[in-house]
């Protein structure tokens, strides 16, 4: 027996399983020629960011892009860190944005799949399967320096390009069998080292599948692969549950680029094939003439919660989210007016290399628009179930009567040009407070040719003609006849032609009708307004109105 295969049971004795148990354990995934298979890997470690949303999307949409799988990995390998239901919070998060993997670990903390288990800290055998195989191979060893030890060597490198363990400062990389087995003997604690057999003259060249060729020196750092508790580090147990998981791309931060090197030195060391890397950038956002990070400071809406408190609806975050991560997205879209966005065909190579913008005015104005092509029966049960949690008051007045709130939010939507008032469901109660008289606030100020004196007149023939029973057509065609005898015109050209010989013309009088029912001079359509309102309503503000113009002559 070597001495390598002496050393590997000398620290693994308990372990008697083979990289080939697993690896049969694990096959390869009967999938379509091209299909992807890419992953989540959160740490129960906190909240849901924006960049994880975004990152969780591309992984997802890459998958789902080639009827591959997606599927997630909860890495808790750091259990000082862990936070308890971080995973599941994260993951509610994610299914509220359609994210959903088809196994791994699910929203109700089950695991499903036969790759299992998919949690990090339920794998500690394979790990140290492994983790003896590469002893056996020569290429890990035990290391027993102390924390006081690693600092001086830290101290040493203070002027030196590369730091870390390697080379003359990597004490424990040769030492024999007697000497570790002594040193073990007397109980002193070891990590388990990687043997790193790079040499910083020769390059590692790989092609990420958003910034393209990458050159890098190659890894010469014996990392720690297993913590002196036998829990595997980050790079370690990626590395195998990625080659055991089946998985083909990686999708993560460009934070992780400076750890290729030694990401596919291991690979190659466990004689896996390599995964894919697409290195994203971070989000960014303009500040000034220039641009930064999102910060989970600064920035409100680097949390996924902001937008689930201010109400913008999922899909309008993911449309707008594809249309920061596809360069095409938007030719595609507007090509594709009522395709679904599973339709879309994602692709890596069209993703911004620098970074892409996040602009809450685009979210904005996407968000409308996509309000806008909803149903009202789907913008109300939508935004009262964000009310019941988010504004208790709009829950109150939707429950008084759902139909009518109902037609509220109907107006002037289903037609060829329907309204975008509403960007996110907290706009909704400023945007319908004039329908309910316990959010009505009068407001008498006016616009165009109305003033004070024609809106009295206005007011005072209209209350004795409007009736509610009226068809949209014979209601028009009564305040056209206010025109004549109020000095104005029911032509809009005549009076642009002739403005000097009218007092206004029939939208002015709509104007004063609108100001006295809303308070405001921009509405929906005002005969369904006033249809809505009722009869009792219309009387009262129109009296209300009267009074104020009058007072103020």
């Amino acid at each position: 027996m070597s001495d390598y295969q002496k050393l590997a049971e000398l620290l693994f004795p308990n372990i008697t399983k083979t990289p080939e148990y697993y690896e049969a354990l694990y096959p390869q995934r009967d999938l379509p020629e091209g299909a992807k298979v890419t992953r989540l890997a959160p740490s129960p470690t906190g909240y849901l960011h924006f960049g994880n949303l975004f990152s969780a999307m591309v992984a997802y949409k890459t998958a789902k892009a080639t009827n591959g799988i997606f599927y997630v990995r909860v890495e808790d390998t750091d259990q000082k860190r862990k936070i308890e239901g971080a995973v599941e919070i994260m993951l509610s998060g994610l299914a509220a944005y359609d994210v959903i993997p088809d196994e791994g670990v699910m929203t109700d903390g089950t695991q499903k799949g036969i790759y299992a288990p998919y949690i990090q800290s339920e794998r500690t055998e394979i790990y140290q399967t492994f983790a003896k195989s590469l002893v056996q191979l020569g290429f890990a060893y035990p290391c027993f320096c102390s924390a006081e030890e690693l600092d001086e060597i830290r101290a040493q490198q203070e002027k030196e390009d590369i730091k870390g363990y390697y080379g003359s400062y990597a004490k424990c990389r040769n030492l024999s069998f007697d000497e570790i087995r002594a040193r073990i003997d007397a109980g002193m604690p070891w990590t388990l080292r990687l043997k790193s057999p790079g040499d910083i003259n020769r390059k590692v060249v790989f092609d990420d599948m958003i910034k393209g060729k990458i050159e890098m020196p190659e890894n010469v750092i014996d990392v720690v692969l297993l913590k002196a508790n036998g829990i595997p580090t980050y790079h370690f147990a990626h590395a195998v549950d990625d080659h055991l998981m089946r998985t083909t791309h990686v999708v993560r931060g460009d934070e992780w680029i400076a750890s290729v090197p030694l990401h596919i030195q291991l690979f190659r060391l466990l004689g896996f094939k390599p995964v894919k890397y697409a290195h994203i950038a971070p989000i960014m956002k303009a500040e000034g003439d220039g641009k930064r990070k999102l910060s989970k400071r600064k920035d409100p809406e680097a949390a996924v919660s902001y937008y689930i408190q201010e109400g913008f609806p999922s899909e309008a975050v993911n449309e707008y989210m594809l249309t920061i991560m596809n360069s095409n997205f938007e030719d595609w879209r507007r090509a594709n007016k009522d395709a679904d966005l599973s339709e879309f065909p994602f692709n890596l190579k069209k993703m911004s290399v620098s970074g892409a913008l996040f602009d809450m005015a685009k979210l904005t104005d996407v968000s409308k628009n996509v309000i806008s092509t909803m149903t009202a029966e789907k913008v109300f049960a939508l935004s009262n179930e964000w009310a019941k949690t988010y504004c208790p008051q709009l829950a109150a007045l939707y429950a008084k009567d759902t139909a009518r709130a109902t037609a509220i939010l109907n107006i002037d939507r289903e037609n060829k040009k329907p309204r975008k008032d509403i960007a996110k469901w907290s706009d909704i109660p400023e945007y319908i407070s004039y329908m309910y008289d316990e959010t009505f606030a009068p407001c008498y100020e006016l616009c165009g040719n109305a003033t004070p004196g024609l809106a009295a007149d206005v007011l005072e023939s209209y209350i004795d003609t409007v009736n509610l029973a009226d068809d949209k057509d014979t209601w028009f065609a009564r305040i056209k006849e206010l025109c004549e005898p109020l000095g104005c015109t029911a032509n809009v050209k005549e009076f642009k032609q002739n403005p000097d010989a009218f007092k206004g013309h029939v939208g002015d009088i709509s104007t004063v009708i609108r100001v006295a029912l809303t308070g405001r001079t921009n509405t929906p359509d005002l005969y369904s307004i006033t249809a809505l309102l009722g009869e009792e309503t219309v009387k009262t503000r129109l009296i209300a109105a009267l009074k104020h113009y009058k007072e103020e002559l």
